[in-house]
């Protein structure tokens, strides 16, 4: 079930971002996707690695931390080791920001260039234990046509 809701989000994914070739409009609308079709989130955009750190891109929520340290919460997790984080408790995460506090789970995945980690994609949910295997699975495939879409 989840599987063919995936595979839908990323043919919108690969139509919406076909001749599109700059990052932050790409980022912008990629976000308002995900957002406007993936239940019960509260948050959902874009940290962008900047001078060794991660810079708020485009995103779909409430205000939230504008830069975060490598290897800082979730985030900053997930570009230091270049690998998915997948969190059911945020609360129980050793070093989580809370920008929001309505954030009960969280899932954050590496954007790559060359396989380099140029941005994260990041998504809360007030449900705890909101995204299991098969989210991640699914984001991930959408992460990685986002990245065939911009950078071929």
């Amino acid at each position: 079930m989840k599987a063919a809701f995936y595979e839908t989000l990323i043919r919108q994914a690969e139509a919406l971002l076909a001749d599109e070739d700059d990052l932050i409009a790409a980022m912008a609308n990629f976000s308002a996707l995900i957002n406007d079709n993936l239940q019960d989130l509260n948050w959902a955009g874009f940290y962008i690695v900047k001078n060794g750190q991660l810079v708020l891109g485009p995103f779909q929520g409430k205000v939230a931390c504008t830069r975060i340290e490598f290897g800082k919460g979730v985030c900053g997790t997930a570009a230091v080791l270049n690998i998915t984080q997948r969190v059911a408790d945020v609360h129980q995460f050793d070093g989580h920001i809370a920008c929001d506090a309505a954030s009960n789970s969280e899932i954050v995945v590496p954007v790559r260039q060359n396989g380099q980690v140029i941005a994260v994609l990041d998504i809360d949910s007030p449900l705890l234990n909101r995204f299991d295997e098969d989210d991640q699975v699914g984001i991930e495939l959408l992460v990685k046509q986002f990245e065939n879409c911009l950078f071929g």
